[in-house]
């Protein structure tokens, strides 16, 4: 660590925080991506995108714990994970290989991305009460699974490049699914994340995108935060930690159109 060691403290309380979020809401990105950008001041125009590759990287520990924390949740659904799994790989694949091929552009979309982000966090709750009105215990059919797999992947493609609001997405997916309750869908979204961010990383670690003396003070933070969410998750109501992502999320977008 070269650094003075007051610029470890707040990436590690965002990337722990993060952590939790993931695994009790989703939004996580939201909180780890300023940080880091600020920290990365340093890297002008490339500061973003390596930001958003250093996120991914210390996230995806966290989210490896959150499936842990999931597992008998998961024991349950083994088979809409590896109907699920290929689509997050491809997908994440290509995603993370355009934010290899064109840095340069990822830092205009920025502004776009967190806003997306943030309507979509803002937007989950009315989703997954219209998911649980289509959920039942039948087996779906095999169109709607192949469109939910097409959906999927797509879903992928914006994880693999940003990857801040995929969990909504994947949760309104897996309602559809009638895979349980909100508990079950947010152990199969946890893996599915993990995929996603799994194949990003190899990608953004190939392309000399992280930045590794944060990385892995926030890997380890995500772990801890992963778990913790993932065992809290069951009692804590999450409509505190969503109303302060949502102000983040809008915050920051307004910051980041404004300058």
């Amino acid at each position: 660590m070269t650094e003075p060691i007051w610029i470890y403290v707040p990436l590690f309380a965002a990337a722990f925080m993060a952590g939790i979020m993931n695994a009790v809401a989703g939004g996580g990105t939201l909180i780890t991506f300023p940080t880091l950008i600020a920290a990365l001041a340093m890297f002008g125009d490339e500061a973003a995108a390596i930001a958003n590759a250093t996120s991914t990287l210390a996230l995806l520990p966290g989210s490896l714990a959150g499936a842990w924390g999931y597992r008998a949740e998961l024991a349950t659904n083994r088979r809409f994970v590896v109907r699920m799994i290929g689509p997050s790989i491809a997908g994440g694949l290509i995603g993370s290989l355009l934010l290899a091929g064109y840095p340069e552009a990822f830092e205009a979309l920025v502004p776009w991305l967190v806003l997306s982000a943030a309507i979509l966090f803002l937007i989950q709750p009315p989703l997954v009460r219209l998911v649980r009105r289509w959920q039942n215990s039948e087996e779906p059919g095999t169109g709607l699974l192949v469109g939910l797999m097409v959906f999927q992947f797509f879903v992928a493609v914006y994880g693999g490049y940003f990857g801040a609001g995929i969990g909504i997405l994947m949760l309104t997916a897996l309602g559809f699914m009638g895979v349980g309750n909100i508990h079950h869908m947010n152990g199969i979204k946890t893996v599915l994340a993990g995929a996603i961010n799994a194949v990003t990383v190899v990608v953004v670690v190939a392309a000399g995108m992280i930045y590794w003396p944060y990385a892995g003070v926030m890997a380890v933070a995500s772990i801890l935060g992963g778990y913790a969410g993932a065992r809290v998750a069951r009692r804590l109501p999450p409509v505190v930690v969503r109303v302060v992502v949502v102000v983040i999320g809008f915050g920051l977008a307004a910051y980041y159109f404004a300058g």
